[in-house]
């Protein structure tokens, strides 16, 4: 029989290490803390400069307070911080938490496996203080020559060099700098006023300058980010609820991206990957957008310090809300009222990609003086009848002119048409194939996928009858019993409200079994089973029930389909106006149901450019 191990208290530089693998995984992570450091110093500018992917070299710089030669050293001991202070009882409270960093372990884990010099200097000292660590030995402080400005200067030599095997596990230069830059990104857009410089010694990737306060400096640091076309195709978002504000920016549903890495959340400036925020994002956009498209957004989340805890991963990217289900609640409401501000609005990039498409399709282009010059000539009657079995023209009454082919002059016909600046998608002009209806604007032209259009007003009429009246639900002759297992029947039934609202009627039966009496009458025969391991499977992951708001609407969308006007019609004038003029008082009709544009305006001034006029 061997003998009993001897408990032993594990030395304070294996103590650091064992810290460092929790905070310090690449060398982005050591990026974050040191810029987070940076910010809760007061920084107004932050310099970082790295090399081989953040390998050999790191260096961040700012032009905070500072620390003084005696806090230094105090600075280097683990739980060491001057981001905590104790009330007047002498408690210390970790949910009340208004900085950045609270838990001291940042600069001590990175010592304890690189070369760290520390450099700082707080206002008005003649010198600043140094000191340098290997390994998580310290040496003394001493003098140094003065920075020029207050601040704190941090370079990181041969990070895991004292932990060797850590170094197999990091990826290549390019992976590594591009999960730095991601991170210096994320912390820009979380503090606009502050500016940011990032690269190497060779090359400087990011250069970002201060913005002001404010919404405005906001979207301007998010287009500095994310590029201008977010800022053409975003919406503002501003609610509050119960002393919790969202604000920030989402983008039109026709601007999305094929993964969620577009989406930015920060919860009290911090920047967040939370499950909860990310499946009340996709549930607010699960009207809007195809399961494999995700919206690109910025949301900002103020929540009063002791309704969020940040102490829950030394990494401090999660939270948890005290009432997550009024955080949910907020930012599904508040990204759908945005959603619906913008109205029929389609985003710019769509005519940008037409745009994109038609010059790069263009034959070679050639001015020809002597084609110019030629005299108008009618198609032959073979090709006239082919246009006519295809297209068709607003009628010569609803038209403002009408142009003569014999002598080129434009005149008017008939009572005069309303101006097309009365209307943002125009007048109609023409029928194209039976499937597009060409407007004109006060500025351009708009094109309109008839069959689409129509099917998203008819989608939205349906949801909003469903509103007025209910949820039709069937009463099921033989209530479902399905076995989910404990958890994932606690997840359902905690949602029974909810799901009751959909038209699912759930009742506990035994343990981690569920009764489905009543399902919703839209949806025909439904495998209980199998709807409600995918809801068990959605509130696990998102913390949503989307499995039964997209069977809802599937089948909203197939009826909208089916009841909508079918490409292959031919419209009238009024027709088409009438479908102009309804997309206009419709909310979200800038999409169809699945994200696509249901129209592509262009500008008469890109249509000049198409044909060389500028």
């Amino acid at each position: 029989m061997t003998a009993r191990p001897a408990i032993q208290k594990l030395p304070a530089q294996t103590v650091n290490r064992i810290a460092a693998g929790e905070v310090v995984e690449r060398p982005a992570s050591v990026i974050k803390e040191l810029v987070e450091n940076a910010i809760d110093a007061g920084a107004g500018q932050i310099d970082i400069r790295y090399e081989d992917g953040g390998r050999t070299l790191i260096v961040v710089s700012d032009d905070g307070h500072g620390m003084s030669a005696d806090d230094i050293p105090i600075a280097l001991e683990r739980h060491a911080t001057s981001k905590l202070r104790p009330s007047d009882t002498g408690e210390w409270d970790l949910l009340n938490i208004a900085s950045l960093g609270f838990r001291g372990e940042a600069l001590p884990s990175i010592a304890s496996v690189s070369r760290l010099t520390l450099t700082s200097q707080v206002s008005n000292a003649k010198e600043a203080a140094e000191v340098i660590v290997d390994g998580g030995m310290a040496g003394s402080v001493r003098p140094a020559p003065r920075l020029g400005l207050p601040g704190t200067r941090i370079e990181v030599r041969d990070l895991f060099h004292a932990t060797p095997a850590r170094l197999k596990f990091l990826k290549t230069e390019r992976s590594e700098s591009l999960a730095i830059s991601d991170i210096v990104k994320r912390l820009a857009m979380a503090n606009p006023t502050v500016g940011f410089t990032s690269g190497s010694q060779v090359r400087t990737s990011l250069k970002l300058v201060r913005r002001n306060e404010g919404d405005d400096g906001r979207l301007a640091r998010l287009a500095d980010v994310l590029g201008d076309a977010f800022a053409r195709n975003a919406v503002a978002v501003d609610q509050t609820r119960d002393d919790i504000r969202l604000s920030g920016f989402a983008g039109l549903p026709t601007f999305s991206r094929g993964n969620t890495q577009h989406q930015f959340l920060f919860v009290n400036g911090r920047p967040v990957r939370d499950r909860l925020l990310l499946g009340a994002i996709r549930g607010a956009y699960q009207d809007f957008l195809a399961r494999d498209r995700h919206p690109v957004a910025a949301l900002y989340l103020d929540v009063p310090p002791e309704l969020v805890d940040v102490n829950v991963h030394p990494a401090k990217t999660e939270v948890r809300f005290r009432a997550p289900g009024v955080v949910r609640g907020l930012i599904v409401s508040a990204l759908r009222h945005a959603l619906a501000e913008a109205g029929h609005r389609a985003s710019t990039t769509v005519s940008d990609y037409a745009l994109g498409r038609i010059q790069t399709g263009q034959a070679h282009y050639a001015y020809q003086r002597d084609y110019a010059a030629q005299p108008y000539a009618a198609p032959p009657p073979d090709m006239q009848r082919l246009l006519d079995g295809q297209s068709a023209r607003v009628d010569a009454h609803e038209t403002a002119e009408s142009f003569n082919p014999e002598t080129g002059e434009i005149a008017p016909v008939g009572p005069s048409a309303q101006p097309t600046d009365s209307y943002p998608l125009g007048l109609a002009r023409a029928q194209l194939h039976e499937t597009y209806v060409v407007a004109q604007t006060a500025d351009g032209i708009v094109i309109v996928d008839q069959h689409a259009a129509h099917e998203r007003l008819v989608y939205e009429r349906m949801k909003q009858a469903m509103r007025g009246h209910g949820v039709t639900r069937q009463a099921l002759l033989i209530p479902d019993i399905v076995d989910l297992g404990e958890t994932d029947a606690a997840r359902i039934l905690a949602r029974a409200d909810e799901l009751a609202e959909m038209g699912l009627i759930l009742e506990p039966f035994g343990t981690g079994a569920v009764l489905v009496r009543e399902t919703p009458a839209l949806l025909g025969k439904v495998d209980a089973q199998g709807l409600l391991r995918d809801l068990a499977d959605d509130l696990s992951e998102y913390d949503e029930a989307l499995s039964l708001k997209e069977r809802f609407e599937h089948v909203c969308g197939t009826m909208a389909c089916h009841g909508s006007v079918r490409a292959g019609r031919r419209l009238t004038g009024e027709e088409m106006n009438a479908l102009l003029r309804q997309m206009e008082a419709t909310p979200h009709s800038g999409q169809c149901n699945h994200g696509r544009p249901t129209y592509v305006e262009l500008k008469l001034a890109d249509i000049e450019r198409l044909f060389g006029r500028r």
